[in-house]
């Protein structure tokens, strides 16, 4: 039945924080899968994890910040396997949101001594080192593995990042949670501050070696296809990509005539923050409904 799966709308997990929220809308992840969604024909309610595969290299959260996250850093994939048996964490941020003079902690003030931040962790310090940028509605913000980076409240997130959840607390500003401080300086790295800028707004493409997102906006006034021809990640590899309704709303219909004969549905009514898989080798037509143009970001 796989073989003639072809489109369908996810269900999220939802993870309760401290500080707000995460959806994970796209996952396969031990600690949380997605679901195909309970509307889909036939396999509604399926985990992700049976259509996707168990190694389904990417997980997709909606983050919803209320308050500031720790300040923290995540491993690469060498220290990652070596000491916790699971791939590294490089990810980013799309902005769906952002209160007026939002901000995030992305990188360090210079290339600190080791020690130096040690201190500074134990004197409560530390944010006297770290960069803090503004950020709005519609920036991107790429986090290599490594990048001392936080959160801060008033934000809500698109966040892509490889399927890991190992997350190293280097500080948490009075909160009594468990952090890591020798791992987390184990693996932190500078980054200069060209190195480390927000695109404001997002040029609409991102590549790197573990994920690869494209902006697309549909005006009301006519059709569209969206084609992930051009991915060529691990994710792209296993045979699916993804689709999440940034804003608008609107039909996706699939091209193909009879591909689709057991399962999914070939035709979804699709409107913001839905995420739906879709089959790399699938051609979607894109029909926006009357209103703001349908935006659409894709990703694989």
């Amino acid at each position: 039945m796989q073989q003639c799966i072809t489109m369908f709308k996810t269900q999220p997990f939802v993870s309760e924080k401290v500080w707000g929220y995460e959806r994970w809308i796209v996952s396969v992840h031990p600690a949380g899968q997605s679901l195909v969604d309970d509307t889909t024909p036939q396999i509604g309610g399926t985990p992700l994890e049976a259509i996707a595969g168990a190694s389904y290299p990417l997980l997709i959260k909606i983050i919803q910040a209320n308050e500031t996250l720790s300040v923290q850093v995540h491993p690469d994939d060498d220290y990652a396997r070596l000491h916790e048996h699971s791939a590294g964490k490089t990810e980013c941020w799309y902005v769906l949101d952002a209160v007026p003079d939002a901000k995030i902690i992305y990188g360090l003030q210079k290339d600190y001594r080791r020690s130096e931040l040690e201190t500074a962790i134990r004197d409560n310090t530390i944010e006297h080192c770290l960069r803090s940028v503004p950020v709005s509605k519609g920036d991107f913000i790429f986090i290599p593995a490594g990048t001392v980076h936080a959160i801060q409240g008033g934000l809500r997130l698109l966040e892509v990042q490889q399927s890991s959840d190992i997350t190293y607390r280097l500080y948490d500003w009075g909160r009594p949670r468990e952090v890591h401080i020798q791992k987390g300086l184990d693996v932190l790295r500078y980054l200069p501050e060209s190195a480390l800028t927000p695109e404001h707004p997002f040029s609409g493409k991102s590549v790197c070696p573990y994920f690869r997102l494209e902006k697309k906006d549909f005006l009301t006034t006519g059709t569209g296809t969206i084609s992930f021809s051009a991915f060529d990640t691990p994710a792209a590899k296993t045979g699916w990509c993804s689709l999440f309704i940034i804003a608008g709303s609107g039909t996706l219909e699939i091209t193909e005539n009879g591909i689709l004969k057991t399962a999914g549905a070939p035709s979804l009514q699709v409107a913001a923050e839905d995420c739906i898989m879709v089959r790399r080798d699938t051609a979607v037509s894109v029909l926006p409904n009357q209103g703001p143009p349908l935006s659409i970001m894709l990703m694989g």
